[in-house]
């Protein structure tokens, strides 16, 4: 028996904010879980700021972290640069994510503390978006 869950958070390179169209957001949702699907990783809830998402998410003791992480960021990085190719005007070179990104088990809060936490990165990034903030601030 095993409870296994982890926090996850990454940045955009350069802290550039493009989420804040909402399609982007699905685009990246949908590849995340279905990434999640292939290494056998439950994603209990993710959710996007303007620069970064944090991802809640529960894995087998098997589970290759690294592996699983670089999946999600080359995946999701290819299929963004594919998807809308005019994201590429608000980056530099071809990097997409940070290299560096935050993990952390979940031992210490409550699953239910991270999850409102998690939430609340969806209400400021809506509460920016009505602000009328654009792809290149």
């Amino acid at each position: 028996m095993y409870a296994l869950q982890y926090h996850f958070v990454q940045c955009v390179k350069y802290r550039k904010k493009v989420f804040i169209d909402e399609r982007y957001v699905t685009l990246m949702k949908n590849k995340m879980h279905e990434i999640s699907e292939t290494f056998e990783v439950e994603v209990i809830n993710v959710e996007f700021d303007k620069d970064h998402f944090h991802m809640l998410f529960k894995g087998k003791p098997t589970l290759d972290i690294p592996r699983y992480i670089n999946a999600i960021k080359t995946i999701t990085s290819r299929e963004i640069r594919r998807n809308y190719p005019e994201i590429q005007k608000v980056l530099w070179g071809d990097a997409f994510w940070s290299k560096s990104y935050f993990l952390a088990t979940t031992g210490q809060v409550t699953l239910e503390m991270l999850k409102k936490y998690v939430d609340g990165q969806k209400v400021k990034r809506n509460a920016a978006n009505t602000k009328g903030q654009n792809i290149s601030e």
